[in-house]
Formats: C-alpha cells, sequence, structure tokens
C-alpha cells in the first residue's frame, strides 16, 4: 500500500531584512523521524512556522499529507499534533482546564489518552501552569499535541529543560508513537544524542540554507574522521573532504568514506560532529 509522505517542502524561501531563508527542500516519509538540527538563528522555527502556516512562504511548495499547507481544511490540521518552544497556556490554568479547553476544539479530542500520558509524564493535573517547571510545561504541550488523532508530531525544541530520564523516557514515546506506519514526527533539537538514538533522518540547516537532508544510517555510514598531518590530507581528493580542524599537533577532517581509498583508516563520525564540521567548512 503507497504511503503518502507526512511532509514535502521543495524550494520554500522567506526573506527577512538580515536573514533570508532560500531553497529549503526536504521529505518526511509517513512512519519516519526527521531530525531538524542547526545553531540558534539557522532558520529551524521560521521553517516550523512556515509549515504551519503561521507566516506565508514568499516562494516554494510545503505540502502535508499530499496538500499543500495553505488550503488545508480545518479537519486536516486535527491529524498535526504542534509543540512550540513556548508553553502558550494561560499560567492560571490547571491541565484539567487545558483538557476540557481541547475537548471544545478538537473533535478527536481523547480525555483517557490525555490523562494517561500526563500519568505517564508525571504531570499533576491539579496544579496551575505558572507552577510547573519548564520540562512540566513540555510535557503538558506533548499530552496535548498526543491526545487527539495525531498522525503528524511537530516539535520545536521538545526535550529541552528536561532531564536525562525525563528525556529518555519522552524518546521512548516517540518510538511508541511511530509504531503506527501512519505517524511521522518531525524535531528539532539542540540534543543532538537524543535525535541521534530515535532519528530515521537529518536534516541539517545553516544560515537559512540546507547543508544536508540523509537517512540518518547512512549519513554515519558514509563519514569518518581523518586524524593525521596536513600533508595527509593533502593527498587526499578535495571532494572527499567536507571539513577541516587544525591543531598545534596535526589535523582533524570530516571526510566521505566513498571518495578515498579503501584502506584509509577513518575513526567514526557521530552526528555532532558532522554537523560541526559542516559548519565550520561554510564559515
Amino acid at each position: 500500500m503507497f504511503m503518502q509522505d507526512a511532509l514535502r517542502l521543495r524550494g520554500v524561501s522567506k526573506r527577512y531584512r538580515g536573514f533570508a531563508l532560500e531553497d529549503v527542500s526536504l521529505t518526511l516519509p509517513s512512519g519516519c523521524i526527521m531530525g531538524f538540527i542547526g545553531e540558534n538563528g539557522a532558520g529551524k522555527t521560521t521553517t516550523i512556522k512556515l509549515i504551519l502556516d503561521m507566516i506565508r512562504r514568499d516562494g516554494g511548495s510545503v505540502e502535508v499529507f499530499g496538500k499543500d499547507c495553505r488550503g488545508m481544511r480545518r479537519s486536516a490540521w486535527e491529524d498535526i499534533g504542534v509543540v512550540l518552544d513556548d508553553c502558550g497556556f494561560s499560567e492560571e490554568l490547571t491541565a484539567i482546564h487545558v483538557g476540557r479547553i481541547m475537548a471544545g476544539i478538537y473533535k478527536s479530542w481523547d480525555e483517557r489518552e490525555f490523562e494517561r500520558l500526563l500519568g505517564s509524564y508525571h504531570v499533576d493535573l491539579h496544579k496551575r501552569v505558572k507552577e510547573y517547571s519548564r520540562g512540566m510545561k513540555m510535557k503538558l504541550s506533548l499530552a496535548v499535541a498526543m491526545a487527539h488523532d495525531t498522525k503528524l508530531l511537530i516539535l520545536d525544541e521538545a526535550t529541552s529543560g528536561l532531564d536525562p530520564v525525563a528525556r529518555e523516557e519522552l524518546l521512548e514515546s516517540f518510538q511508541d508513537f511511530i509504531q503506527d506506519e501512519g505517524h511521522s514526527i518531525f524535531i528539532s533539537s539542540h540534543i543532538i544524542s537524543d535525535l541521534e538514538k530515535v532519528c530515521d533522518y537529518i536534516t541539517f540547516i545553516h544560515k537559512g540554507r540546507i547543508l544536508f537532508s540523509e537517512e540518518k544510517d547512512l549519513l554515519l555510514e558514509n563519514h569518518g574522521i581523518f586524524h593525521g598531518t596536513r600533508e595527509g590530507l593533502a593527498e587526499l581528493p578535495e571532494d572527499a573532504v567536507a571539513g577541516v580542524r587544525e591543531g598545534a599537533f596535526g589535523v582533524e577532517a570530516l571526510v566521505r568514506r566513498d571518495r578515498v581509498p579503501g584502506g584509509l583508516a577513518l575513526d567514526r563520525a557521530g552526528l555532532e560532529e558532522i554537523m560541526l564540521f559542516y559548519s565550520r567548512e561554510e564559515r
């Protein structure tokens, strides 16, 4: 059975004074998790707002489940759960109040699922939002995002402010969520180790441009770290080197394995190293 892509962006642009998002293209297949990485100010939140039609794009196309996000009916938005970096709920509300409000917004709202999620996240239903820590506010937002007929989760820094144990619990809940092949997750995060654990695809945005958008396993498999001298580095094909870091005792370089001799010894490159080397090369 053909599964439609959850997200598809083609040549998307948005221009502000002093910043431009240019030619942003990516595809998130259904049933997968895509990690969206990049430094502060790279354009992650702007891209998410364009996907959600919160701001108007200057060019390109944004499709959610094959439909242009501009023309989606209200009922189609019920398929999307969103967690932004700001909780957004009134500080005076309790989680119970939030649930009652959401029941009036979403036709597919599932109160039992909402309360189950809050219980699994150890969120007190009777405390007011202003009494929650940042992490608890994030868990409340996640419970809201997942307690209706959600097929696509869009998360902006959803694991920030959480301790390692709480982050691990959330990552497990994400993996449970995508056991249904019709479910997908698009998540931005500065905690690269979290994304390396759970993501199927990684997209790296730098200064408003996509530097790569690839399957995570292939990305890790196709890159390695070279340690050696400047002379040794100079012997490698120029198009094999994705980034260089020089030190007092030699050089480190991010190298594409398929473009160097098979006998060359390379160390494993982690996702964070790949990101840092690519951004260093761009600078």
